[in-house]
């Protein structure tokens, strides 16, 4: 907590020692990122590269998209954040970059703030320690720009605060809080779906701090604030054609056809392999058996977090019947001791809240055919349980504090000594994987992105400008150069591929003499190798960073 200190006539705050050592934490974890973000580790791609193409479009005027170019279904909010600084310094990967590194910072603060109030200062500065930590699978989904989650997390995170603040009265502007929670909702639908467990808790948790207030001007504050946070979704799906709108799209891009892997398969990839990946106990390229042992755990830590929020808010409710049933006061002083009930329940209905969301986030998961097939690949999407964290660790906490402090029995002080023993394997992992990742899992990344660089940089200087390539190479070389060179995307059979953009496969389709960017002998090479020798075309043909550069004296395009 803050203190004032007195100092010339004025009073200034004075951090305590764990929000000292909180600060100190969040400032190494931003520190670090910011050290990657300069770096561009974790390597780019193209799927960034297209919402940097729609950030130096916006700065420029040109768009205003809604969408992510080619979907209909996740917002662009981080390319509109990034355009001004496109705008004045140029598109580059850390320009684009640092509005996530601005909100990974949010996130801390408010997820502190957030914690203290539920839980107690130190709990809440070892909260901030571990989420400082982050190894690959971690800081990608915190510093890439890849749509959804680095806005999103901040955006419950301050709805359930405002929720806090509510309930124990200390927010003064009621209405105007109700409205900027419904604004929250409505961008964070825009931004990501898969935010949608957790804004259900927290308009639960909302409804119950503050439901008569509902049915005043407060309630359509709310309605209207999420209205305006989601128009841009309604004005692209009132415009969209048939079977375009976000929720057709949205289907069709999470069914797969044929059979459904078995249950045991998905809760297997999804606890053991998506949770652990998800909190930064295990590398990018999988977990071992050793590292799977939160992932069996994560469950039981749901339950054991639900039934101490019910406990806590089943104590809090007994000791108001108490004072209910005090001799006669004053209606004011009912009011006052109403609301001060309401504010000691709110921490457990929040809890409570981030619990339900943790178990219908990781639900909604398993139900996918991903959770089996690709669990490494798709791990990204569990990257919200970080919202979970305090309500989940919580239990392990009070468990160890009661044991330390010698106040349980003898079983007690066993599960204290197992619970800080659990938190102390939590921390140790993630500290190991982080440092490991720093120290040895950035050359790979550095390499791709020098050579990707260097392809630019050779195009750029002597061409070809109008070129094709595959999904992975085309929008990333195109914002490398400014859109000095233009890339049509095919796919390995040289047949039109995943073009986002389209203008940009309409002026390569013009070009009188498009080249082709090809990986050296992947299997576009080797086809495009075997129809040029087929044509008798004796294509000139460099090496550059581990690409090919095809450029053949007539145009290839054996689509048409």
């Amino acid at each position: 907590m803050s203190h004032p200190e007195q100092h010339r006539g004025r009073r200034r705050p004075r951090l305590d020692r764990p929000a000292l050592v909180a600060l100190l934490f969040g400032l190494a974890g931003v520190g670090y990122r910011l050290v990657l973000t300069l770096f561009t580790v974790p390597v780019s791609n193209s799927d960034e590269a297209t919402f940097g193409l729609a950030a130096l479009h916006i700065a420029q005027g040109r768009e205003h998209p809604i969408f992510l170019y080619g979907q209909h279904y996740m917002g662009v909010l981080e390319s509109y954040l990034a355009a001004p600084l496109v705008a004045v310094a140029g598109p580059s990967w850390p320009v684009l970059r640092l509005p996530m590194l601005v909100l990974y910072a949010v996130f801390l603060y408010l997820i502190h703030r957030l914690t203290r109030r539920l839980c107690t200062p130190w709990f809440a500065a070892f909260v901030v320690g571990l989420l400082a930590l982050g190894p690959e699978r971690v800081v990608r989904d915190q510093l890439t720009v890849v749509g959804g989650r680095p806005e999103v997390k901040p955006a419950v995170l301050l709805m359930l605060l405002i929720t806090v603040g509510l309930a124990a009265g200390t927010v003064h502007r009621r209405r105007l809080a109700i409205g900027l929670f419904g604004l929250l909702v409505g961008v964070s639908v825009w931004s990501d779906w898969l935010i949608l467990p957790y804004l259900a808790a927290a308009g639960l948790a909302l409804v119950w701090a503050v439901r008569r207030e509902l049915f005043g001007w407060a309630g359509l504050l709310l309605v209207a604030g999420v209205i305006v946070g989601v128009a841009p979704m309604i004005v692209d799906n009132l415009r969209a054609g048939p079977g375009d709108d976000s929720l057709s799209v949205f289907r069709e891009v999470s069914t797969k056809a044929g059979p459904q892997p078995p249950w045991s398969d998905r809760i297997r990839g999804g606890l053991l392999e998506g949770v652990p990946l998800a909190h930064g106990l295990c590398p990018v390229g999988g977990c071992g058996r050793w590292q799977q042992w939160f992932g069996v755990l994560y469950p039981v830590l749901l339950v054991a977090g639900a039934a101490l929020a019910v406990l806590a808010y089943r104590r809090a409710a007994g000791t108001r019947g108490e004072r209910v049933g005090r001799a006669a006061e004053s209606r004011g002083e009912r009011v006052r001791r109403a609301a001060g009930a309401r504010g000691e329940r709110v921490g457990p209905v929040v809890q409570l809240a981030l619990i339900a969301g943790a178990a219908l986030t990781l639900l909604s998961y398993v139900r996918t055919p991903l959770a089996a097939t690709s669990p490494l690949d798709n791990a990204r999407y569990l990257s919200v349980l970080q919202l979970s964290l305090p309500a989940v660790l919580w239990p392990l906490w009070v468990a160890a504090l009661t044991a330390w402090r010698g106040t349980s029995s003898v079983l007690g002080r066993l599960a204290g000594a197992l619970s800080a023993a659990v938190l102390a394997a939590l921390t140790v992992t993630t500290l190991v994987i982080t440092v490991l990742f720093a120290a040895t899992g950035t050359a790979a990344s550095r390499t791709e992105e020098r050579q990707a660089r260097e392809l630019a940089a050779a195009l750029r200087a002597d061409g070809p400008h109008e070129v094709y390539g595959d999904y992975w190479t085309c929008n990333r070389l195109i914002f490398n150069t400014d859109e000095s060179v233009v890339c049509g995307v095919l796919d390995g059979d040289l047949s039109p591929g995943q073009n986002r953009y389209r203008p940009y496969w309409r002026q390569v389709g013009r070009a009188e003499r498009p080249g082709y960017v090809v990986a050296v002998d992947s299997p576009m090479d080797r086809r495009l190798r075997r129809l040029l020798a087929d044509r008798g075309d004796a294509a000139p043909v460099r090496e550059v960073g581990g690409y090919r550069v095809y450029h053949p004296d007539t145009p290839v395009r054996p689509w048409r």
